[in-house]
C-alpha cells in the first residue's frame, strides 16, 4: 500500500466567527438535546466522559459507540442547529443506544491529560471505558464503532487490537489512506484553507451550524496533534489487515482531506484482507463534517442500516445476537 504523505489532517474546528453565507442563531443551550445525557466512565484511572442517548421503549437493539474527530468533541454527534442532525436523538428514536465519548484530551476532564495521547495510546483507555459500559447496560445488544476523521482511525485501531464484546462492524467518515493536500497544509492550525477543508461549501449546513458549533469545538491536544501523519506514513498498513469485521467507509461529496477516486478506494480496502465485508458510500451535498450539515441524517440512517446488516449477519452466522 501505498503512503506517499507523512501527515494527516488536524483539527476539524468551526470558524470562530460566523462566516458570510451562514445566518447566526440564537446561542445554543448549555446542555444536550432533550433525553441525551452526559455520563462519566473510567478507564481506571482518568474519568472518560461522553454523551448518552438510550431508547425509551423497549429492549436496545444494539449499541452504537460514536467517536468525534480532532478538535472537537462528543457534541459533535448531537449537533443543536436543527433537529434532523444529532445522532444522539435519531439513533434512541430508532430503538439503538448511543454513546458518544469524548476522546482523551478532550471533555471536562480534558486537562487531566493536557497533551493528550497518540491514536493508538488512546485505545487502551477508550477501550476501558465501552468495556465498562456494556458490563453496566448488558442488555445494550451487540457494537458498532462509528468514528469521524481522528475518531475513525481510532475506530479501526480498536477493531483491529481491543475490540469490543460482539463487535458487530465498524463504520467511519472523513478518513481514508492517501492525503489529498500537500504535508504542509495538512499541518496547518487555522486559515481560511482549514475551514474549506473541513466544512466544504457554507451552503451545506442548517443556519446557526457555526454558532451552535462553538460548544463542539476544542482545542487539539498536542500529543495527538503530533502524531497525525502516523496513520498515512504507514499506521493504517498494520491496522487494516487486523480488523476482522464488516467496514463501512463514507466519504462525503465534499471531502477535501483525502483522495477518494476509484484507485485510491480500491487500494484501501484491499488492505482490509480480514473483513468479511467491505463498503464504501458516496454521500451527496456534505463536506468533511459530515454530522453537522443537511446530510446528517441521510447519513446516520444510512450508518445504521449498515448495523442492521451486521446484525442479521452476525446471526445467520450463531453468534447468538437477536
Amino acid at each position: 500500500m501505498a503512503h506517499p504523505h507523512p501527515t494527516a489532517p488536524c483539527a476539524t474546528q468551526a470558524p470562530t466567527s460566523t462566516p458570510a453565507g451562514i445566518v447566526a442563531a440564537a446561542p445554543p443551550s448549555a446542555g444536550p438535546s432533550p433525553g441525551v445525557r452526559r455520563v462519566t466512565l473510567t478507564d481506571g484511572s482518568v474519568p472518560v466522559t461522553g454523551l448518552l442517548g438510550e431508547p425509551s421503549h423497549g429492549p436496545s437493539r444494539a449499541l452504537v459507540v460514536a467517536l468525534h474527530g480532532g478538535g472537537m468533541n462528543a457534541g459533535y454527534f448531537d449537533g443543536q442547529a436543527h433537529p434532523d442532525v444529532s445522532l444522539l436523538t435519531l439513533g434512541p428514536r430508532l430503538g439503538y443506544t448511543v454513546l458518544a465519548l469524548d476522546r482523551p484530551g478532550y471533555g471536562p476532564h480534558a486537562r487531566r491529560r493536557a497533551d493528550g495521547l497518540t491514536v493508538t495510546e488512546q485505545v487502551g483507555p477508550v477501550a476501558a471505558a465501552v468495556e465498562e459500559f456494556t458490563d453496566r447496560h448488558p442488555g445494550t445488544g451487540g457494537v458498532l464503532l462509528l468514528g469521524h476523521s481522528l475518531g475513525g482511525k481510532l475506530a479501526l485501531t480498536m477493531a483491529a487490537h481491543r475490540p469490543p464484546a460482539a463487535l458487530l462492524g465498524v463504520e467511519v467518515s472523513g478518513v481514508g489512506h492517501r492525503l489529498a493536500v500537500p504535508p504542509e497544509r495538512a499541518g496547518q492550525r487555522a486559515g481560511v484553507a482549514l475551514r474549506r477543508l473541513n466544512w466544504g461549501p457554507l451552503g451545506l449546513y442548517p443556519s446557526g451550524t457555526f454558532r451552535a458549533s462553538e460548544s463542539v469545538v476544542a482545542p487539539m491536544p498536542r500529543r495527538e496533534a503530533d502524531s497525525v501523519g502516523d496513520w498515512a506514513a504507514g499506521g493504517c498498513a498494520d491496522v487494516l489487515p487486523r480488523v476482522r469485521v464488516p467496514v463501512r467507509f463514507t466519504f462525503a461529496e465534499h471531502e477535501a482531506w483525502w483522495r477518494h477516486g476509484p484507485d485510491d478506494v480500491a487500494d484501501l480496502t484491499a488492505a482490509l484482507t480480514a473483513a468479511p465485508r467491505v463498503v464504501v458510500d458516496r454521500l451527496p451535498r456534505a463536506g468533511h463534517n459530515v454530522s453537522l450539515g443537511w446530510a446528517a441524517r441521510a447519513y446516520h440512517l444510512r450508518a445504521l442500516a449498515f448495523l442492521e446488516e451486521c446484525r442479521e449477519a452476525a446471526g445467520a452466522l450463531g453468534d447468538g445476537l437477536p
